[in-house]
């Protein structure tokens, strides 16, 4: 038994095993439970990851197929996000403010907390970075008190992102500043953080190590990373294409690493907001990758984005009658499992499994 404890979730597949998502159990093609996997064994190594603690069953799923920016000083927008048919907005207060307005759109944010009456839309607040030298004040306005007495936790943002995390000095810093200002208030934020620059992307698993420790102490609950492609190119000296290959490395790394910490992970943002079929492309490659959804800066991209991160019909009827094959067939005890027409190994159970997960988390209400 020891022996399965040191295989790596690649050699699992390969052996014919599945680790299956719901029960944390490992499945053999004798259908043999052999041993609850809960992390990545890499024979001692100290930089390795372990899941403990980050099963996706211990907290409540907010999906964000798509992620709009909306730019705080402008109180039109804002009053507007009732009517979007989005996962999460973000109520921006970075890069989409210029640094006269960031004042003012403080405010703007502080206010439509309070007024903002949504339905299944995660209201999310974008802050400075850190090396801006403007996320103290951006907390202290609309989680402090800098602008008047304390909110309610009711009227706080459900989730806050950080960008431009280079180092864990970074994640470190923030997270002092958010606790300071919570004032004996229980106020527990999901929080998402962006990769933008090669420093970042080196740094990613130590950042999000550091940031899954201050979870598990209560400050905020780490949920997803996010790529900041723009930042990132104008970091390496890279030109933007419009088949994104420059960015292929970055993109499959990030969700890589994402998903060994059960965490989201969120695409790139299509800038041509005209180009419709290169962003359906973009975000069905997005999809493919791993990904769980993808920045929009449009009203218009929204449809297609989310249809590119929510399973087809087609899709969805494949896996149920899958999955549902499959446990008929455990029971009689025999041995290869054939569905339509097909041999079924342990990996596409998995595929299945993933699909029909997406799709109740989709369904359940925020």
């Amino acid at each position: 038994m020891n022996n399965f404890r040191r295989l790596t979730a690649t050699n699992l597949w390969r052996s014919g095993c599945l680790i299956d998502q719901e029960t944390h159990t490992t499945i053999c093609k004798k259908n043999v439970i052999l041993k609850t996997f809960t992390g990545i064994f890499a024979g001692g190594n100290k930089r390795s990851i372990s899941t403990d603690g980050l099963e996706d069953h211990d907290r409540a799923y907010i999906p964000r197929r798509t992620l709009m920016y909306v730019p705080g000083h402008d109180t039109k927008k804002l009053k507007k996000i009732p009517g979007f048919q989005v996962d999460c907005a973000i109520l921006e207060c970075e890069d989409g403010v210029a640094v006269n307005m960031k004042a003012e759109a403080r405010k703007n944010i502080r206010e439509a907390l309070d007024y903002l009456e949504v339905h299944n839309i995660d209201l999310a607040f974008r802050v400075n970075s850190r090396s801006s030298g403007l996320m103290e004040a951006d907390l202290g306005a609309v989680i402090g008190h800098d602008l008047g007495s304390l909110a309610a936790v009711t009227r706080l943002p459900k989730t806050i992102l950080l960008p431009k995390v280079d180092t864990v000095d970074d994640i470190i810093v923030f997270t002092e500043r958010l606790q300071s200002l919570k004032f004996g208030r229980d106020y527990r934020p999901y929080l998402l953080t962006y990769v933008e620059s090669a420093q970042g992307l080196i740094n990613m698993n130590d950042i999000l190590s550091k940031a899954r420790d201050f979870s598990k102490d209560g400050v905020y609950q780490l949920d997803g990373v996010i790529f900041g492609s723009d930042d990132f190119l104008a970091d390496i000296g890279a030109e933007r294409t419009s088949d994104a290959k420059e960015v292929i490395y970055a993109r499959q790394k990030i969700v890589m690493i994402a998903k060994a910490y059960r965490l989201q992970a969120i695409d790139m943002v299509s800038v041509d907001i005209h180009d419709h079929e290169s962003l359906r492309v973009q975000s069905e490659e997005g999809a493919r990758l791993g990904y769980t959804g993808k920045q929009v800066i449009h009203p218009g991209q929204l449809p297609i984005v989310e249809a590119a991160f929510t399973p087809s019909q087609a899709r969805i009827e494949w896996a149920t009658e899958l999955v549902k094959g499959f446990e008929e067939h455990q029971k009689t005890g025999k041995g290869a499992f054939t569905f339509r027409g097909q041999m079924i190994d342990m990996p596409l159970l998995l595929q299945a499994k993933n699909v029909l997960r997406i799709v109740k988390n989709v369904n359940k209400k925020i």
